[in-house]
């Protein structure tokens, strides 16, 4: 038996149009799986103690990386499920935004890895120091970025809103749409700023510290919703 979000057919409520693994979606997860492989520190084994302590120093900027691709292939996920589209327009969408995954794993890559060894190797940081316009460039691909991958996101979503009567959206679909073209927005701006907070010699460093403004946004992001949502939500019977 199932009730609400765990019926089979649903998703935290939402009625689900993609059952089926599309090849449109296969290529998608051989992208991020691609992407994924591109973050491992050394394809090579270890071969020595040395080559192994500098391979384990690479572990936690991997798994934040990691963590990073995750969130994004989860929305991509989401998308896919939810609305189940493949026209013309959600494959596009859906190839740019994989193009930008792959743009991003490299510098994403390597600002955890200058941010974690700066914290935790510091022999390695004085290796890897940058200088201020080094670091201001480095924010501002990493902005600019954040902010491609997650435009890419909220066109897709758009997409589907704009479909909303042909896919038979109901009130609280139709809600979840807009929150999520809404708090992917949010992630556009921050990145955005991030990039533009970069240009400035005085305020360089806030380009980053901007970044820890998405937790109590999209914390805050979140209650609204699911306050919005929870009148929405249908009385499942037992199945």
């Amino acid at each position: 038996m199932f009730r609400g979000r765990d019926r089979p057919d649903h998703l935290e409520g939402f009625r689900l149009r993609g059952r089926e693994v599309t090849r449109l979606e296969s290529f998608s997860d051989a992208v991020f799986g691609f992407a994924l492989t591109l973050l491992v520190v050394s394809l090579d084994v270890p071969r020595n103690f040395a080559d192994l302590i500098n391979t384990m120093c690479g572990f936690p900027s991997f798994a934040i990386c990691f963590v990073f691709l995750a969130i994004i292939w989860n929305s991509h996920y989401n998308f896919c499920r939810r609305y189940g589209l493949e026209d013309t327009t959600a494959r596009v969408l859906t190839c740019v935004l994989l193009f930008l995954v792959l743009f991003y794993v490299y510098p994403l890559k390597f600002l955890f890895n200058f941010g974690v060894n700066s914290l935790f190797v510091p022999s390695a940081a004085t290796q890897a120091r940058l200088t201020l316009p080094q670091y201001s460039v480095l924010m501002t691909i990493y902005g600019l970025g954040l902010a491609a991958v997650y435009l890419a996101l909220v066109l897709l979503y758009l997409h589907a809103y704009r479909l909303r009567d042909a896919l038979g959206l109901n009130d609280l679909e139709r809600l979840d749409t807009r929150f999520q073209i809404l708090r992917h927005s949010c992630l556009i701006v921050i990145g955005l700023l991030g990039a533009l907070l970069a240009q400035f010699r005085a305020i360089v460093g806030w380009s980053a510290c901007i970044y820890f403004a998405l937790f109590p946004i999209l914390r805050a992001h979140r209650i609204v919703h699911r306050r919005k949502r929870a009148p929405l939500l249908p009385a499942t019977p037992d199945r």
